[in-house]
């Protein structure tokens, strides 16, 4: 008979414990340990995550609820709350992130194409405002009575995984973060108007690096070069201009490509902008369109994942909780690339959560999650005793008279 243990302990596995000590060592994050390890604060945030926990009560009492499955998490037995609150505000952050860039090293090694017959690497790149109460997250002014922090992500399209992230004050402005990323050459990264910098845009191009972005209706450009369209299609207009700005600037020639294209189901025009000149014009649209899977990963995340209320109050605090998610939310990812079964991220979470401590196979399971655990070997057949037999001997004891001077 085949012995599994849960389904939480074998997602579990796929987390190397040499490669988290090397990283708690690096980080230092034990330094001050009194027997709770970082690896019980990390199950125990997982856990948060993909069980929808909504307190650190919830955290602990579930987990204690099933404290005789807790050996096969490695764990000795559930944290209390003040322990897992302290080791959320104290211990480093950092160590999160480098097992986030662990788990998605393996994750890459499993990603499928991007989808476009084109061989360059394809990024997305976007954020999201989170927001928070003013009045709890005192360090996180937005604005005079709200609160927020701002999440910027890169995603890769070759899996839709997340290949960069971080968090800042939801005052800091996504082009900052921009200019600090640096891609291979010959990357096309993919983002929308809020990202608009000239200089940036130059910077790129010096780097052989491709981008595709949407552009600002009060854009003051020359048009120098008129492309052919093709009769029949969507596409309007195909130009190769210059922008006024850069040139009063005294920069870098910065001659970018202008197209016009019609959206007929929203029925208006679209106007993209890219230095990328040899693509079809439909080529241009079709890769600012898959610029909504990003979209898609911030809604996953924070439908999926404990991400918009959070169990701690301190900067430390939410950056692990922050990091924690997008490991969860990776994970999922692994196995919805793993799967021979067509999950969507949303329908895998919400089943996974229901089955979190049942003892199955967690490759079967995600593969026929819907047919039946398979049968247990029959046991032995038991070799018959003579009860009639025994209860004669038992009374003929019984009945014997005692022996004088015993």
């Amino acid at each position: 008979m085949l012995r599994v243990s849960s389904i939480f302990s074998q997602m579990l596995q796929l987390f190397s414990r040499a490669e988290f000590e090397r990283a708690v060592i690096e980080h230092r994050a034990e330094r001050h340990a009194r027997g709770f390890t970082c690896w019980g604060q990390f199950v125990a945030m997982l856990f948060c995550h993909l069980g929808r926990a909504q307190s650190l009560r919830e955290i602990c009492g579930g987990l204690r609820a099933t404290e005789g499955k807790l050996r096969h998490l490695g764990l000795p037995d559930a944290p209390k709350r003040s322990t897992l609150a302290y080791a959320n505000e104290h211990r480093p952050w950092q160590l999160y992130r480098s097992v986030f860039y662990q788990l998605l090293s393996r994750c890459r090694e499993v990603a499928g194409s991007h989808g476009f017959r084109f061989k360059n690497p394809l990024l997305s790149l976007d954020a999201s405002l989170i927001e928070l109460c003013a009045t709890v997250f005192d360090w996180a002014q937005y604005r005079r009575t709200k609160g927020a922090v701002k999440l910027h992500l890169l995603l890769d399209h070759q899996g839709l995984l997340p290949s960069y992230a971080v968090v800042t004050e939801g005052r800091v402005h996504e082009s900052r973060i921009a200019r600090t990323l640096r891609f291979e050459p010959g990357t096309i990264v993919v983002f929308d108007r809020g990202y608009n910098d000239y200089a940036w845009f130059a910077a790129l191009d010096a780097a052989g690096v491709f981008f595709v972005t949407r552009m600002k209706d009060n854009t003051d450009y020359g048009v120098v070069e008129r492309r052919p369209i093709p009769e029949r299609g969507s596409v309007q207009r195909d130009e190769i201009i210059f922008l006024y700005k850069a040139a009063r600037e005294g920069g870098r020639d910065l001659f970018l490509r202008r197209l016009e294209v019609w959206d007929e189901p929203q029925q208006r025009t679209l106007v993209f902008l890219t230095n990328h000149r040899r693509f079809a014009a439909s080529t241009i649209a079709a890769i600012y369109k898959s610029r909504w899977q990003i979209e898609l990963f911030f809604k996953a995340l924070k439908q999926n994942l404990r991400i918009k209320t959070f169990v701690g109050t301190s900067p430390n605090a939410l950056q692990v909780q922050v990091w924690t998610a997008l490991i969860a939310l990776l994970l999922l990812k692994y196995l919805q690339l793993r799967a021979r079964f067509g999950w969507s991220l949303s329908n895998l979470a919400a089943l996974l959560r229901q089955q979190l401590f049942v003892y199955r196979d967690l490759w079967q399971w995600i593969d026929q999650p819907f047919q039946p655990p398979p049968l247990l070997d029959a046991v032995a057949e038991q070799i018959p005793l003579s009860w009639s037999t025994n209860l004669d001997s038992r009374n003929a004891n019984l009945n014997r008279e005692p022996q004088p001077g015993v």
